[in-house]
């Protein structure tokens, strides 16, 4: 597969999962209009994490680059759908809102829930 297909499969996967974000994250925000900690991405970056791990896990390949299923929902549609940067932020106002409690639950939930629910995805098939 040539170097421009592939960039093409990262562009659709990448604004797929943007898109998704946005949407998930919408939802949530709806049903749970005032939560405590920010559970929308908290949501997001697991389900995001559980679903690379549950890719990573049926591919054989070792060099996931050149995977055009890889690049398509690893590199591009979980790539755009987790998003570090938006944890990022959440977790510096909630430090910076003197809600430290909150901080500490948000940022133990987001790192471990996310390796958690990696490992859960890889470990499935």
């Amino acid at each position: 597969m040539s170097q421009t297909d592939l960039n093409f499969l990262l562009a659709v996967g990448g604004g797929a999962g943007a898109l998704c974000r946005y949407l998930l994250g919408l939802a949530l925000m709806k049903k749970f209009p005032t939560p405590r900690i920010p559970i929308a991405m908290l949501i997001v970056n697991i389900l995001g994490s559980f679903g690379l791990g549950l890719l990573n896990g049926n591919l054989d390949s070792k060099d996931l680059s050149n995977d055009a299923l890889f690049v398509l929902l690893g590199f591009g549609f979980f790539g755009a759908f987790t998003t570090f940067s938006t944890f990022s932020v959440e977790a510096v106002q909630l430090v910076m809102d003197k809600k430290y409690q909150h901080a500490l639950i948000y940022l133990s939930f987001s790192i471990f829930g996310s390796i958690i629910g990696f490992l859960l995805g890889y470990y499935l098939n």
